[in-house]
């Protein structure tokens, strides 16, 4: 399983649309551990862009501090579940709370 986060200064970027790299971990399900990273830079954002690359990646969840609804939806459409609300937080902490269901998400920190 993948797990993509938007990383703006090492944690989390609260926009996933504005980020400066992904960083896109591959998981365990079973052991519920990081088994690899990559940190990919992001095409330039456009309305779709982002969702499809993220599908191309085989990436399966997005934690994200705010989002669309619009871009909800083409996550959606790729098969990719969207978490909304996440804290800036490391992308290991977040990928962990995660798996472990001990994720809180707040407010969705995008107003569009």
């Amino acid at each position: 399983m993948k797990i993509a986060i938007p990383i703006a200064n090492e944690k989390l970027c609260m926009h996933f649309g504005h980020c400066d790299t992904f960083a896109v971990l591959t998981v365990d399900e079973q052991t519920k551990r990081i088994t690899g990273r990559e940190d990919l830079v992001p095409p330039p954002h456009e309305p779709g862009v982002l969702p499809a690359w993220l599908g191309e990646q085989k990436v399966n969840v997005i934690i994200a501090g705010g989002m669309g609804q619009r871009a909800q939806q083409l996550f959606a459409d790729q098969g990719i579940s969207v978490v909304v609300g996440a804290p800036a937080a490391s992308s290991d902490m977040l990928a962990n709370s995660w798996m472990n269901g001990t994720l809180v998400s707040g407010t969705n920190a995008c107003d569009h």
